[in-house]
């Protein structure tokens, strides 16, 4: 058996033509859609980057692997603890590329530097073979397809391997060669993504709002820079002009990676494997392409940040079909296992949805509850046709507590319509809780890292930013912002006001006093 597994970083199904989308973006990932069985509701357990691949080869909720964001307590998993054997349990069967290696005898191979980017380490457990491309998730796919072609060229004749490749370019920032040209140039934007919607994302704060699509790490604010090194991508989203070319350069970064994804195909076909190879397509999030008014980040636990493509064309099961079952990526560790007439790991989370891939009938779970804390600390329930956003951090963006969203009337999560259904929100509530309940039993340390990262100063990717912040706000003309901000944030000041903020005391009390 020879599995191919394709985890294309920040890749959003709206933008693939296979999930509906009015551009030409994928022709060859449709093509493979069309072959096989593409999944419609398909989620990250935890976004962004780390939490979902360390859900994804554990086989575990972030609240229970304890690894939930970028940085802190919770951006390692937990220890096993006295209970520890000689090996860990990663490598005993616990992670998918060890369940593989020893329940399939597969010779399991990662092309991806991702374990260095995030010090996620873990990551590697159960590979065989490890060919880390060498720049830190910066790479294009021209620095990842000739490792990969060269890879295969001398493996592909050889029978049970698992062969996983990171491809990075629909991740900011968009850098996509000048030379690829843009073949969206007369292209209409999508619809909803008009003057309209533009004038009210401007109303909107925080991290990759249409002001601020940078976040300046060295002096920790948000800010408007762009970079001559990357033209495709804009510091900040003025008006239309600007909004085609962030639009434009996340698409020919989908369309440029889709090319060489091509490559691959064509080798496979020329050394004569293609039909009997495997192929998973996947990625680790989605990107907010103007969802709750933000661009080009994976920041929340909504649709446009958790929803994920997954198509999987398996020789000899469905093809061309599309199921619409709620399923999680973590799912596919015991659905490999069912399909390889194996038991699945004991301790993973995942419910397999085999019978979709074999038969076309319905596996899908009643609801499930998708996890952000990196940029912001939320918690979500995905439900009928509505996703109830629960913000316990709002990473500066002023977001409300609750968010509902009726997906079939909304789907860009443009119109909050908690307070009219509030039924559907004690609904939500009740289940996110039977949901945390249920897994704090299978937590060895009864601690839920969500948490852990308030305690611990707030989501890595803003805290410590708001005194910067609030001083940009103030020079932008957006001062009147800056009281609320204080108000939610106060542990932001531990140990008094920064320098930052020092000066802007006297500006926050005059318009707190109403002078």
């Amino acid at each position: 058996m020879r599995l191919l597994f394709l985890d294309l970083d920040s890749t959003s199904p709206d933008h693939l033509g296979c999930y509906g989308y009015h551009r030409n973006t994928s022709p060859n990932i449709d093509k493979i859609a069309a072959e096989g069985v593409r999944f419609n509701n398909y989620y990250t357990s935890d976004a962004p980057c780390a939490p979902s691949r360390t859900a994804l080869m554990s086989g575990k909720f972030g609240l229970v692997n304890g690894l939930v964001g970028h940085g802190g307590t919770a951006g390692d998993m937990k220890l096993e603890g006295r209970e520890r054997e000689l090996m860990g349990k990663l490598s005993c069967g616990g992670s998918l590329p060890s369940y593989l290696n020893l329940a399939a005898n597969m010779n399991t191979v990662l092309i991806s530097p991702f374990a260095q980017r995030h010090s996620t380490f873990h990551f590697y457990a159960g590979f065989n073979e490890i060919l880390n491309t060498g720049r830190y998730g910066n790479e294009s796919a021209e620095h990842v397809t000739p490792v990969a072609l060269d890879w295969i060229r001398r493996n592909a004749d050889k029978d049970d391997w698992f062969l996983y490749i990171n491809y990075w370019d629909p991740h900011t920032p968009y850098r996509t060669p000048a030379e690829f040209g843009n073949p969206f140039e007369q292209e209409p934007l999508p619809e909803w993504l008009n003057e309209q919607t533009l004038d009210n994302h401007k109303q909107m704060v925080g991290s990759h709002c249409v002001h601020e699509l940078n976040i300046d790490f060295r002096h920790k604010t948000y800010d408007n820079r762009s970079s001559l090194r990357y033209p495709r991508h804009p510091g900040e989203i003025r008006d239309m002009a600007d909004l085609r070319r962030m639009i434009d350069g996340y698409d020919c970064g989908i369309r440029y990676m889709d090319e060489h994804i091509g490559r691959l195909f064509a080798v496979l076909e020329e050394l004569g494997v293609m039909e009997e190879t495997i192929i998973v397509i996947s990625a680790d999030h989605g990107e907010n392409m103007g969802q709750l008014g933000i661009y080009g980040e994976h920041a929340t636990a909504d649709q446009g940040t958790c929803r994920i493509p997954m198509i999987i064309r398996w020789p000899g099961l469905k093809q061309g079909i599309v199921d619409d079952g709620l399923h999680y990526h973590l799912d596919l560790l015991p659905t490999l296992a069912a399909l390889l007439g194996q038991p699945p790991y004991p301790e993973w989370n995942g419910v397999s949805y085999a019978p979709v891939l074999q038969e076309g009938t319905d596996s899908g779970r009643d609801y499930l509850i998708v996890s952000q804390c990196a940029h912001v600390a939320q918690r979500s329930v995905r439900f009928r046709e509505w996703i109830y956003i629960r913000t316990y951090h709002d990473g500066f963006h002023l977001f409300d507590q609750e968010m509902l969203f009726n997906l079939a009337d909304d789907p860009y999560e443009q119109r909050n319509v908690a307070a009219e259904h509030r039924e559907l929100c004690m609904e939500a509530v009740y289940l996110l809780t039977q949901w945390h309940d249920e897994m704090m039993k299978a937590n060895n340390d009864a601690t839920d890292p969500l948490w852990t990262v308030l305690k611990e100063g707030g989501p890595f990717h803003a805290k410590g930013y708001l005194p910067g912040y609030m001083k940009r706000l103030e020079e932008t003309g957006r001062g009147h912002l800056v009281p609320e901000l204080v108000r939610r944030h106060p542990q932001e000041f531990p140990a008094g006001p920064s320098p930052a903020a020092g000066f802007l005391q006297a500006k926050i009390g005059a318009r707190m006093s109403g002078e």
